[in-house]
């Protein structure tokens, strides 16, 4: 279970590394791209790792069939989660409406290549890299990261669906808008 944790922690790592090259690649006018008040983590990116990873092990020795087998399952993670966010907590992280074939604005067919990609990134490229590196990681580490993990994501759904905007994560800048609600505070 504590290697499971770490993978999934990694992941959410790179995936916020990700986030915010892409943003500083395209100029986009939204910067940050936290998804938690403290930790640098996307949780969405973990958990397609973790679903990616855990295709039969049939499909993940065919590049092919982990890259579209990937790309579904990765992108079905992104749909529930954006799901989870907007029904559950009252917030959009993404919006793929100006995207040719969306959902809703959930999930898009450019950003499911994208997964695709990322899943032969992650199924030959990443996971043999880290999987023993992962191992090593005491028990007490994980456990550690684990409750910072849960503190932090639990504080920042409170926070989310309080103010109904995911600017509340931003408390490092000064000149975040104030949300709706806020302003006796």
């Amino acid at each position: 279970m504590d290697q499971f944790f770490s993978t999934f922690f990694l992941y959410s790592f790179l995936g916020f590394l990700i986030e915010v090259a892409y943003t500083r690649l395209c100029h986009h006018p939204k910067q940050d791209r936290k998804c938690l008040l403290f930790l640098p983590l996307c949780p969405v990116y973990g958990l397609g790792a973790l679903a990616v990873l855990s295709l039969p092990a049939l499909l993940l020795r065919r590049p092919l069939l982990v890259f579209l087998a990937g790309a579904l399952v990765a992108t079905l993670v992104e749909y529930v989660v954006a799901v989870f966010y907007e029904k559950g907590v009252g917030v959009r992280f993404w919006e793929y409406d100006q995207q040719p074939g969306n959902l809703s604005g959930r999930i898009c067919p450019l950003y499911t290549l994208f997964w695709g990609a990322l899943s032969l990134l992650t199924v030959y490229g990443l996971q043999p890299l880290f999987s023993p590196l992962l191992a090593r990681i005491p028990l007490g580490l994980t456990q550690i990261l684990f409750l910072l993990f849960a503190a932090d994501g639990l504080l920042s759904l409170f926070l989310l669906h309080r103010t109904g905007s995911t600017d509340c994560l931003l408390w490092y800048r000064r000149d975040r808008p104030v949300s709706p609600g806020q302003e006796s505070m």
